[in-house]
């Protein structure tokens, strides 16, 4: 499993010209489900990121997580994020198929919404999707499990 985590203050995730997650002070995550992820990179990733301190506090230092905050997750689906990129033409093939990425996806919305009490909006799996946000720091962490 691979996500890329930024920091934002709102986003929103647009399907055919309607909004169908919005989220205010908290992260973007992008994720990538690979063939081989199982129910222990759901716990694993949903730990890293509900823990993950890259806000910053009173004094700029990244040093907050989402709980400190009140924060939420806008929760992408990223296949692209699995590619091979050993040529200029990526190969999606280590990504998971359709059935065991909407699972997992739905697993680490539930891992964070239950275990860790964040707010998890997402986008809409498998459609042509905008996602707006406002990035701050620039912050944006890569993770994998």
């Amino acid at each position: 499993m691979k996500t890329v985590v930024q920091y934002t203050d709102y986003a929103k995730v647009i399907v055919a010209n309607q909004s169908i997650g919005e989220i205010n002070r908290g992260f973007v995550v992008f994720c990538g489900v690979e063939s081989t992820d199982m129910q222990d990179n759901v716990e694993k990733m949903a730990r890293k990121i509900a823990k993950l301190r890259i806000i910053p506090d009173d004094q700029f230092k990244l040093n907050l997580d989402l709980a400190a905050v009140n924060g939420s997750v806008l929760l992408i689906s990223q296949f692209t994020l699995c590619a091979d990129t050993s040529s200029n033409r990526p190969n999606f093939s280590p990504a998971a198929g359709h059935d065991q990425a909407i699972e997992l996806l739905a697993r680490l919305k539930t891992e964070l919404e239950t275990t860790y009490h964040i707010p998890v909006a997402t986008g809409e799996f498998g459609a042509h999707m905008e996602v707006e946000f406002k990035n701050q720091g620039p912050i944006t962490i890569y993770l994998a499990t």
